[in-house]
């Protein structure tokens, strides 16, 4: 997240702000795209011959049949044998955007599958690597998506596309691929958590993660701030008291971009919070590095959730 300008401050107090204007100064930083999908040729001579490198072809049975070809700067750090996991594909969003979309196949059969909401200034490319890794630590299939404006999602990013476009994420996961409800665990970091909070707030699923959550915009600006106006944006304390599934906060007690407290304040306002994550000396970006990180993940996913204690 970034800060306003002077300007912005300005316009802030001298007249009635647009929520979603503050939001993209506030959270929206999308890098250049690390990646392109291709649409997988049809059968014949064309189409014919190997993927080039860094081209992920995607299973027969992928929506849309497309490969997701990576740039140098997606950095991913396995074989072919690990992108042939990913399925690839765009959809289009209520708000008329397309949607790129990620399947990841971590391990066979798995339990549950992670609908990722990522943090900002990264895209599908760039987590792909991570996705595989912390699908097969968990033993989950993964399934992320790119927000208006990321990769090649098209659009611009706002706060109400953010909510169209993890809408449109889920109606894929449960049409395309089948996964109901008690199968999905939402997960968003940092930016992620607003799509990921107002999701899970209107919709049952078998769990939440919430990595360095923020309690609203205003929040974030004005560290100050005790109340949320008509106009903050991302309000994600007032929501996540409605999500009746059980949630998970992870925090880093020194994060330099959105404070503790905010983790902290989430937890204490949500009525299905587990055990929160508190990660001592770690900032914004750097707690999955810490060995608590996947140990609490997941005795989460085998030992908390309702259908593991059944």
């Amino acid at each position: 997240m970034n800060g306003l300008s002077l300007s912005e401050l300005c316009c802030l107090f001298c007249c009635p702000p647009c929520p979603g204007r503050i939001a993209a100064n506030l959270a929206f930083l999308p890098p250049e795209a690390t990646y392109s999908l291709v649409p997988e040729p049809e059968p014949g001579p064309c189409g014919a011959g190997a993927a080039p490198l860094g081209t992920l072809r995607a299973s027969s049975g992928a929506p849309g049949r497309c490969k997701l070809h990576l740039t140098e700067h997606a950095d991913f750090q396995y074989s072919q044998r690990e992108l042939d996991t990913i399925e690839v594909f765009p959809t289009k969003s209520a708000c008329g955007n397309r949607v790129s979309c990620v399947y990841v196949r971590c391990v066979p059969g798995a339990r549950y599958t992670v609908l990722f909401s990522h943090s900002n200034a990264v895209d599908l490319g760039q987590m792909s690597s991570f996705y595989i890794g912390l699908g097969s630590r968990l033993r989950c299939s993964i399934f992320s998506y790119d927000y208006s404006g990321y990769g090649a999602s098209s659009g611009r990013p706002s706060e109400r596309n953010l909510y169209a476009d993890i809408d449109t994420a889920r109606q894929a996961l449960r049409t395309e691929y089948g996964i109901s409800p008690d199968s999905i665990i939402l997960y968003g970091q940092s930016i992620g958590t607003v799509p990921t909070v107002d999701l899970a707030s209107r919709y049952e699923c078998a769990a939440v993660v919430l990595h360095s959550p923020l309690t609203s915009g205003m929040r974030v600006a004005f560290p100050h701030t005790k109340k949320t106006y008509c106009f903050d944006a991302f309000p994600n304390i007032e929501k996540v008291s409605k999500i009746t599934s059980p949630v998970l906060i992870i925090h880093g007690t020194e994060d330099e971009v959105i404070d503790f407290s905010h983790g902290l304040a989430l937890y204490e306002r949500c009525p299905k919070a587990v055990e929160p994550l508190w990660v001592e000396g770690a900032g914004h970006n750097d707690i999955e590095l810490h060995s608590q990180y996947l140990e609490r993940l997941r005795h989460f996913i085998s030992q908390e959730l309702p259908s593991q204690r059944a």
